[in-house]
């Protein structure tokens, strides 16, 4: 199993060579950055005035708005070495552009050899590929790529279908999938219907890609549990964006996604922009190294997460990332309560009354949030929405509206056309307020 020396040096050393590579992307920056050059201008900063990772919180930090707005400014190379355009999902406004030269996909294809590295992952591993691979969707390349940079075998069968999913189980024999957390579910239902022994097939690991499979204290979350009390395998959690062309993921000790120094240099920020000690709230801040194409300086993700600094058990002395607590956007202030998606969608996963369901939030006539849950009930009679209601009244305190819906029509919701993954969560709250 490869470690890249670096990730396995003291802290300080770690924080020497990053400060060095971040230094030397602001100079790139100031050079061949459209966006950068005015960005830098509009707020005072000369490269000379920044000497050292203390001096990063003079350069205000960027948000998606600017890179929605000006995409094609943070372009750093001329058009004709654009070797691929690939696109954000959009689920926090229109798509935007990120475009790579070759040396970014080679970029790329090395940040996931050694992701898969840290998740046990070897040259006799076969990996069955269960999601999107077209559609300018970075991660399906990521994947593919780093898979055959480790030299194990590879089976793109995409997402959806259980059916075809264990056939390709039964005939190729894939030892890891990599799959969102929900779908996995969707494969043990499948195989209990149609009596398939998971526990002696050839899968023994699974990347779980979208969707958090932990709690903040590492301990698998209702998906989590779901997976592991019935299929013995391995579980991998994983964390990562289009826009930082990197990712940070778990090695079998599943305590958070390691961080790779010699891709990015990670910030949490609060909301005064203030790094935050390791174990609280903040915004995942992000600076790319070594990307040629469209870099990033102090990109705010706006994932909240919290990190651990200490060493691991694996021998890594990176930090580690918490699960996603939320998206900083998408915070939910219901009734009093404060609350993020992933909260709702674990309280959702744990019902079993519950097979499918959808989260709608919207400002009402006094400005402030409302919540209608789409259900699709296992059954749909009073004795079952009345256990739904008091179970929410019992977690939530509040009881937001209901409304049930087939399993079917919740799919629909969850797959609009274009969609490269299941959307659970729908914010109609800017919309109406415009």
């Amino acid at each position: 199993m490869y470690i890249p020396d670096i990730e396995l040096q003291p802290a300080a050393a770690i924080r020497q060579y990053q400060e060095r590579e971040v230094l030397h992307q602001i100079g790139y920056l100031q050079q061949f950055s459209p966006f950068y050059k005015a960005w830098f201008a509009q707020h005072g900063i000369t490269p000379d005035s920044i000497r050292s990772l203390e001096d990063l919180t003079k350069i205000p930090p960027v948000t998606k708005d600017e890179l929605q707005e000006r995409n094609w400014e943070f372009l750093c190379v001329d058009k004709s070495k654009i070797a691929e355009y690939t696109t954000t999902s959009g689920t926090l406004g229109h798509p935007v552009v990120m475009a790579l030269t070759d040396h970014d996909l080679q970029r790329l294809a090395y940040n996931e050899y050694i992701s898969f590295c840290c998740a046990d992952g070897t040259d006799k591993d076969v990996y069955q590929l269960m999601l999107t691979l077209d559609r300018q969707f970075m991660a399906g390349m990521a994947y593919y790529t780093g898979i055959r940079k480790l030299g194990a075998g590879v089976l793109r069968v995409g997402p959806g279908v259980p059916s075809m999913q264990w056939e390709n189980i039964r005939r190729i024999q894939p030892t890891t999938i990599v799959a969102v957390p929900s779908f996995i579910i969707k494969l043990l239902a499948y195989a209990q219907e149609h009596g398939i022994d998971i526990n002696t097939s050839s899968v023994k690991k699974a990347i779980c890609i979208g969707e958090n499979i932990r709690n903040l204290d590492f301990s698998y979350n209702v998906l989590g549990k779901k997976i592991t009390d019935h299929w013995n395998i391995q579980l991998y959690s994983t964390y990562a964006s289009t826009e930082m062309q990197a990712a940070f993921t778990e090695c079998k000790a599943g305590n958070g996604g390691h961080h790779h120094p010699e891709l990015l240099y990670v910030e949490l920020l609060d909301e005064h922009n203030q790094p935050v000690a390791p174990g609280q709230d903040g915004e995942v801040t992000i600076t790319t190294l070594g990307v040629e194409g469209m870099p990033l300086l102090r990109y705010k993700t706006g994932d909240i997460c919290r990190y651990e600094a200490a060493p691991c058990s694996c021998g890594r002395h990176t930090l580690r990332l918490s699960p996603v607590i939320g998206r900083k956007k998408q915070m939910i202030k219901y009734k009093g309560t404060t609350l993020y998606p992933p909260a709702l969608f674990d309280l959702l996963s744990d019902m079993q009354e519950v097979k499918e369901y959808l989260v709608e939030v919207f400002s009402n006539e006094i400005g402030t949030d409302d919540i209608t849950l789409h259900l699709a009930a296992v059954s749909e009679n009073e004795d079952t929405d009345r256990r739904i209601r008091s179970y929410l009244q019992g977690k939530l305190r509040v009881i937001p509206d209901i409304q049930y819906h087939s399993a079917a029509d919740i799919l629909k919701k969850q797959f609009p056309e274009g969609a490269r993954k299941p959307i659970k969560f729908v914010d109609n709250r800017q919309r109406l307020a415009n």
